[in-house]
């Protein structure tokens, strides 16, 4: 069922025992595995704390309106940028949806000193997005466990 919100149209996502839920996107592109593996986690965390929760790859993305909040996960390529055959013009195509709606961001990356994220976050709150944590979780290469309990938290956050 849809209502009005202040900021737009709203979605009530209910349960069979009538609870109100919210539905969580993670939207992920993984070239290793790291950032698949962090994506895994931000869903686990969000179904835990009660939301309903999809692990979409790029391919599988058909927008995100139906969606109270978004995750978006993308390691650092190349001269720290956002993968861009894939992910980047899925980014593109709901980027004016994020509006209103929280998001958070987490990537993996090998070298730099974070500027992809800072460049993506940026782009994201500049959209209207609302980001929750710090705005953006980075990984060094592979996530340890304590990345991994982070970025639950942070799916938690999401719910």
């Amino acid at each position: 069922m849809l209502f009005m919100t202040p900021q737009g149209i709203g979605i009530d996502h209910k349960r069979k025992d009538g609870i109100l839920m919210s539905k969580v996107a993670v939207i992920f592109w993984s070239g290793t595995g790291n950032t698949e593996a962090m994506a895994q986690a931000v869903a686990e965390g969000a179904k835990a704390a009660g939301a309903e929760a999809d692990l979409l790859t790029c391919s599988e993305v058909n927008g995100v309106e139906a969606y109270d909040a978004v995750a978006l996960g993308c390691p650092a390529m190349g001269a720290e940028e956002l993968e861009d055959s894939e992910f980047l013009p899925v980014l593109e195509s709901i980027e004016a949806a994020l509006a209103g709606k929280k998001v958070a961001l987490f990537g993996s990356y090998g070298w730099g000193d974070g500027e992809w994220m800072r460049n993506w976050q940026e782009r994201v709150t500049a959209a209207g997005a609302a980001l929750v944590g710090d705005g953006g979780y980075t990984v060094n290469e592979a996530p340890s466990d304590d990345d991994l309990a982070k970025l639950k938290a942070i799916g938690a956050k999401l719910a």
